[in-house]
């Protein structure tokens, strides 16, 4: 825990907590048991206003002396749409899922593989971090990943049953509130939204209660288990390659996972804490 900071430091929100309908019968929803709605209840609690930027991680790797998994098995996944034809060519590339490439020395330091760097995107999420990665960013700076309740209640942002954080339209007024996917997945990005890649971790406009990028821009790891099997870990809330035609995940109830040790350059984490240890702290 040496040069841990303080709970201050990290914008975060203090939520009265309550009973809220979780899940969604979203005509759109996948087979990864949003359904059935139920009523939930969760405790005050705090939650970050951003996820984890890249300063913020780079300060813990270097005061904490950590390695991160994908550091550590020497690859990580990278969208192969970023890479120099040099990198694509004789990249692994899963099945089901072809647009990744497994680059060599790719992580959070080096998003995009060697010759890449983070120099201009320090208030952008850090990617590449496993679950594993952000559980021990949590403990060193005395937070914790927020449970898939927790992190729902929160992007709802005291919106009964919407579709997105801010409502039932993806555009209102014909404004993009979030950093998804535009145009022909995965061959055509018009980036209409205004990135690319990822977006400052603040960017467009917060939530009811003050969060940023509920949706989109990076998948966000959850303290759960995904199922029984406790083989994968949740995450939530969509990133910068999902669109309609294949990932429509950045819906509020939208669910998915991936195992801990896993990462890619699309996931990334906010922080929480129990209201009681915020209150015990100061």
């Amino acid at each position: 825990m040496s040069g841990a900071r303080q709970p201050s430091d990290y914008g975060l929100l203090r939520l009265p907590g309550g009973t809220f309908l979780m899940g969604s019968a979203d005509r759109d929803a996948h087979a990864d048991h949003e359904a059935p709605v139920r009523p939930v209840t969760v405790r005050a609690f705090a939650i970050a206003a951003c996820c984890v930027t890249n300063a913020q991680f780079a300060e813990f790797v270097a005061r904490a002396g950590y390695q991160t998994d994908a550091e550590r098995l020497g690859w990580s996944y990278v969208f192969s749409g970023f890479l120099p034809a040099a990198l694509r060519r004789g990249a692994a590339r899963p099945g089901q899922a072809p647009w990744w490439c497994a680059v060599p020395g790719a992580n959070s330091r080096h998003p995009e593989g060697p010759g890449s760097d983070v120099a201009d995107r320090h208030d952008h999420p850090v990617v590449h971090v496993s679950w594993k990665d952000a559980a021990a960013y949590c403990r060193w700076a005395r937070l914790r990943l927020p449970t898939e309740p927790e992190w729902e209640y929160a992007a709802r942002g005291g919106l009964d049953q919407a579709r997105y954080p801010w409502g039932d339209e993806l555009m209102p007024g014909g404004r993009h509130r979030c950093n998804i996917w535009q145009g022909q997945f995965p061959v055509l990005n018009t980036a209409e939204d205004g990135y690319a890649g990822t977006a400052p971790a603040d960017a467009f406009e917060a939530n009811g209660y003050g969060l940023f990028n509920a949706a989109g821009n990076v998948w966000e790891w959850c303290a759960d288990w995904f199922g029984p099997d406790r083989q994968a870990r949740s995450m939530r809330g969509g990133s910068y390659l999902c669109h309609d035609s294949y990932c429509n995940r950045y819906r509020v109830a939208a669910r998915t996972a991936s195992p801990p040790d896993s990462s890619a350059g699309n996931l990334g984490f906010r922080c929480a804490r129990s209201l009681a240890q915020v209150i015990s702290s100061r």
